[in-house]
């Protein structure tokens, strides 16, 4: 059984704004949504949408998806062929419309973004629940600056410094969400070969492990080790995340991030498969009530090490 303040992450409470402080992603997503169901509630197909827009079925596809935008004009002309005639019922479509064509705070860096991870920003800032398998490093949103700049330095080491600088700014400003009034449910099980990797060398490590430990404290933060001897990359083919959302209507999303582009799985078959993988991994590490001594373990009791090449190691 998960512990008490995990299972209080799936009871997303009755707030009007079930996407506070979300990005335009989530909100298109929402829209598309609601279109979808008005359209099969009056019995059409994709084709008929399409032809009252002047597009296609793909293009219904794309927004009932909530992978484009969608424009005032088609959505006046969606409405009418849907016989939503309220005009307040309309105006609040027209208005998440229009919050969901609106930039995210991460537009200043569409010029070097891909946008296939500008996508998962807009569903991470909109999430509720985020649950992570990380067995390489200290997963992203728990890095501290000095870690994170080492991480990406390494990542990126054709890229300047000043691009460097950018990306672990971005990363940072990602954090802001586990500080906001509301904050998400956080949830990770972490390798215990991925903290004990100094990334960065000894100093910057350590200052890693304290800012876990003071993590691990806060109510909506949940942290699993998982040992060594347990082979978790054995069940896991790779680091993953899970996303799960206040609003009702919208799938739970299962993110894989790759060297060139990303996966994004809402298939209940694909869902149910790498939610069990994170069950059975929640329950072969020690509880969250054991992060605290298990850290303080791997901080106490590793052995000193040099930061600089071609230093001496203390006797």
């Amino acid at each position: 059984m998960p512990p008490s303040k995990v299972r209080q992450a799936m009871d997303f409470g009755s707030g009007n704004n079930p996407v506070a402080g979300g990005g335009p992603t989530v909100l298109r997503m929402m829209l598309g949504g609601r279109l979808r169901r008005l359209r099969e509630a009056r019995g059409l197909t994709r084709e008929a949408a399409g032809e009252a827009i002047r597009g296609s079925h793909s293009k219904i596809s794309r927004l009932e998806l909530g992978r484009t935008g969608c424009r005032e004009r088609d959505l006046v002309d969606l409405l009418d062929l849907y016989r939503v005639t309220d005009p307040d019922e309309r105006e609040r479509y027209l208005e998440l419309a229009r919050q969901a064509n609106a930039s995210g705070w991460w537009a200043r860096d569409n010029d070097w973004l891909p946008k296939w991870f500008d996508t998962y920003l807009g569903l991470e800032q909109a999430a509720r629940l985020i649950r992570v398998y990380e067995p390489r490093a200290v997963p992203e949103l728990l890095q501290t600056q000095a870690y994170a700049r080492s991480v990406l330095g390494m990542a990126h080491a054709s890229e300047s410094a000043e691009s460097i600088e950018r990306r672990v700014a971005l990363r940072m400003r990602r954090q802001e969400i586990l500080s906001r009034p509301e904050p998400p449910q956080l949830w990770m099980i972490i390798e215990e070969a991925a903290l004990r990797r100094r990334i960065g060398g000894s100093t910057v490590w350590r200052a890693q492990i304290e800012h876990l430990l003071r993590a691990q404290e806060q109510p909506h933060i949940t942290i699993q080790i998982l040992a060594d001897h347990v082979g978790g990359p054995a069940l896991a083919d790779g680091a993953f995340t899970v996303l799960r959302f206040a609003e009702p209507n919208l799938p739970d999303i299962v993110y894989l991030q790759q060297l060139t582009g990303a996966l994004y799985l809402d298939k209940v078959a694909d869902l149910d498969a790498y939610y069990a993988v994170l069950n059975q991994l929640s329950v072969l590490a020690p509880s969250p009530e054991h992060t605290r001594r298990l850290l303080e373990a791997l901080r106490d009791g590793a052995a000193p090490t040099v930061d600089e090449p071609g230093a001496r190691a203390p006797a």
